[in-house]
């Protein structure tokens, strides 16, 4: 799969923390050898953080993540920290920047990481101006136990240091190295029932969908796609029930009223739950459905942002089901893209979609968020499957 085509929710994310000046986006290019990040000697040039997809030898298909200064003040300068903030739920490998001797700031953030065990590395940067880098370096060793790399991001100084300290820190597990595991192996048979409803884009298939297709692919397997009003065709030519049937969750009912009994059954949704968080957690937290009231509330969360349609999952069709079990008083909240919120002991369950656009740190970071404040969190797929009183039929 080349660079273009990796998408963004697969690669490891890097996060540039730091004050304003601190030399973060200059930090940046000078890692990755091109003018990403704009550089400025005036205080809050980066707002929004900004993304870059890049590849670098040792580390892999990555995004470089440049953030606001997070000792910006005033109320725009508030907003913008929180953004910030925002940027630790999904970074895999943390680069905090320092560059002058106060460094509680700094200290403060390290701990964020290490509470939450993210890789982290100390950067002291502007090596080439600072009079006392070697004391500097001493004292924040002294108060984090890191070893910081000493780098002038002007010069170069120290930077191919820094790029083998990263590819030392990676995180082995950031992300599972299979979305079908061992479902599928080499010579299978498999069945993709995809409906194309209102929510598949004309012409193109949705990314989960895309990239189940290409690794089926990429393991030799023969893949056969159909929608759901044709898979009685699909079953009829092949020569023996398929090895595995990947259906959309909103027809599993359908799917699995046709299945052979020799065809294991799952979902994209369930998939992509295992790929990107903890399926044996979403269905766990599916079972707080059993003891919902009119008097609940439930949260709805969508990794990605995209105008509500009419037959929407999760804004339509999963809160339709629910009162339908529940009953019309149930209170359903819907959010999408980085609109989680910090509080979540208002609800009685959380309900989250696939999370395809989401790197696995940001999903695990929200099951994480659910877990300490005892929340059960589920997926849109093993929802669907409980719904419909299958969830133990399907595999995984």
């Amino acid at each position: 799969m080349s660079l273009n085509t990796i998408t963004e929710g697969n690669r490891l994310h890097i996060g540039i923390f730091g004050k304003q000046n601190s030399g973060k986006s200059s930090l940046i290019n000078a890692l990755t050898g091109q003018e990403v990040a704009l550089v400025s000697d005036v205080a809050g040039t980066t707002t929004d953080p900004v993304k870059k997809a890049m590849e670098i030898s040792g580390l892999g298909p990555c995004v470089f993540i440049d953030t606001a200064g997070f000792d910006d003040v005033g109320e725009l300068g508030g907003m913008r920290v929180d953004k910030t903030k925002k940027t630790i739920e999904k970074t895999d490998l943390a680069l905090v920047v320092f560059a002058d001797e106060d460094i509680s700031r700094e200290m403060t953030w390290i701990k964020a990481f290490q509470g939450l065990e993210t890789p982290v590395i100390p950067v002291v940067n502007k090596a080439d101006i600072l009079t006392d880098a070697d004391g500097l370096c001493k004292l924040i060793r002294e108060s984090c136990g890191l070893g910081p790399i000493l780098v002038s991001a002007k010069n170069g100084t120290g930077i191919d240091e820094l790029r083998a300290e990263m590819i030392q820190r990676r995180p082995d597990n950031y992300e599972v190295e299979e979305i079908t595991g061992n479902l599928a192996k080499e010579g299978d048979t498999i069945l993709l029932v995809i409906p194309q409803d209102i929510a598949a884009p004309k012409g193109r298939l949705i990314l989960p969908q895309v990239q189940t297709l290409r690794e089926l692919l990429d393991k030799k397997c023969i893949v056969l796609c159909a929608t759901a009003d044709k898979m009685d065709a699909a079953l009829a030519a092949l020569a023996k029930p398929p090895a595995l049937i990947i259906t959309d969750s909103q027809v599993f009912p359908l799917v699995y009223s046709k299945k052979p009994k020799e065809s294991k059954l799952t979902s994209f949704s369930i998939l992509f739950a295992n790929y990107k968080g903890d399926l044996q957690h979403f269905i766990n937290g599916s079972k707080a459905i059993d003891a919902l009231s009119e008097s609940s509330k439930v949260l709805i969360a969508e990794a990605c942002t995209h105008a509500p349609l009419t037959e929407d999952i999760g804004r339509t069709k999963i809160p339709a089901l629910l009162r339908r079990k529940i009953g019309e008083g149930l209170q359903i909240d819907v959010v999408a893209g980085s609109d989680f919120p910090e509080d979540l002991t208002p609800y009685s369950l959380i309900i989250h979609c696939g999370a395809c656009m989401f790197n696995r740190k940001h999903v695990l970071s929200r099951i994480g968020q659910a877990k300490a404040q005892r929340i059960p969190i589920t997926n849109y797929g093993v929802v669907l499957a409980k719904l419909s009183g299958i969830l133990d039929q399907i595999d995984y």
